[in-house]
């Protein structure tokens, strides 16, 4: 099936250097090579390439060059400055892909500023897939499979955990070293292992320091790494003007919905999650409309699950529910802080849709996610 970001790139490919970052096995290698049918592709993962990417030494009659997992040579930014500033785009498009996020060497500046565009591609979603089989179909296999293309279209339990493993192993043990000199390996699976289980709460870097007999600022930095390699990401709190709002504890989801540990309705607000990260990020990558995904949480524990906020839209708040027909009451602590928002409570096991007098949109949870607009809700 062909990938939503595939047009995008097309459209400004040649134009500047593009960046494509995401998780492990996602697809970034099998959409670079679907591009244009005429390439050269090099791998730094790969012994043989390596004198390539040292000598500069490619087939530059190809059209398209591609260059995988480049974050992982030293000073890859001055690289590919170089080769921009040399007009290597007179000659080939260049497209580079790697397995963690592309901005992690803040360390050598702007080397790179205004040479390139930078694309995010994440797992599959309801919204990707809709062209593919049934709604519940493609939900049921992401909520139990993950949105991973080969996982996902494999479709087999047994080889999701073989999958699994090795996909954890990769990250684990051959990406996370050329990121930071960790060598607790074990206390990092355990973090990710007790993150599973908790998807859907707020995290502490505190308790889980204490859980796992570390001190925080080992956590903060764990958390951190594991966000950078696109296992995690974080949804922060939002306290702006919230009366007695939570500000410091965060919620952690993860790219791979197969890992969550948890009932069905933690899978489903997993999968909400990262469909709204996705679509968010989607907008500022493809078109540079900025937005930010939170949650909000009082003290007394009032909260709203996410709080999506883009630019020149109005504000969205949103509630995800399994079976629970009824508005959640916590809408009704937050309108007067959110006046010209909008309130929508997805439920997956829904009678019918409605709306309530003051406002409020209960909506098929399956049906919104597959044709998510955040500009348009």
């Amino acid at each position: 099936m062909e990938r939503a970001l595939k047009k995008p790139l097309l459209n400004v490919l040649g134009r500047k250097l593009i960046l494509l970052s995401g998780p492990r096995q996602v697809g970034k290698t099998t959409l670079s090579k679907d591009l244009i049918k005429d390439f050269a592709y090099y791998n730094y993962d790969i012994k043989r390439d390596l004198a390539v990417f040292k000598n500069q030494e490619w087939n530059r009659k190809k059209p398209l060059v591609v260059f995988d997992e480049l974050h992982k040579m030293k000073n890859w930014k001055l690289w590919l400055k170089g080769l921009y500033d040399d007009d290597i785009l007179k000659k080939q498009k260049v497209l580079v892909t790697g397995s963690a996020r592309m901005d992690i060497a803040k360390k050598m500046g702007d080397s790179l500023a205004g040479r390139f565009f930078s694309f995010r591609l994440y797992p599959l979603d309801l919204k990707e897939l809709k062209n593919y089989k049934t709604t519940e179909l493609n939900y049921k296999r992401l909520i139990n499979f993950g949105g991973f293309p080969e996982p996902f279209f494999e479709a087999k339990s047994s080889f999701y955990e073989l999958w699994q493993r090795g996909h954890t192993d990769l990250i684990i043990k051959q990406d996370l070293p050329f990121l930071e000199n960790i060598r607790d390996l074990d206390g990092i699976e355990l973090l990710i292992e007790m993150l599973s289980q908790r998807v859907g709460s707020t995290i502490s870097s505190n308790s889980i320091a204490e859980d796992l007999n570390r001190d925080d600022k080992t956590i903060k930095k764990w958390l951190g790494v594991l966000e950078n390699l696109y296992v995690i990401f974080r949804v922060g709190p939002y306290s702006k003007n919230i009366a007695r709002g939570l500000k410091k504890a965060s919620k952690y989801y993860f790219y791979d919905l197969g890992k969550v540990q948890g009932n069905e309705a933690a899978k489903l607000e997993n999968l909400t999650a990262l469909s709204l990260k996705k679509e968010l990020d989607f907008q500022y990558d493809v078109n540079g409309i900025p937005g930010e995904l939170y949650f909000i949480q009082t003290k007394e524990k009032k909260e709203i699950d996410f709080l999506i906020l883009q630019k020149n839209a109005k504000p969205i708040l949103l509630e995800v529910k399994l079976s629970e027909e009824s508005p959640s009451p916590n809408f009704h602590a937050f309108q007067k802080y959110f006046k010209n928002g909008i309130f929508i409570q997805i439920v997956k096991n829904l009678s019918r849709e409605f709306s309530t007098k003051d406002g409020i949109e209960v909506k098929y949870a399956l049906s919104y996610l597959e044709k998510l607009n955040l500009l348009q809700p």
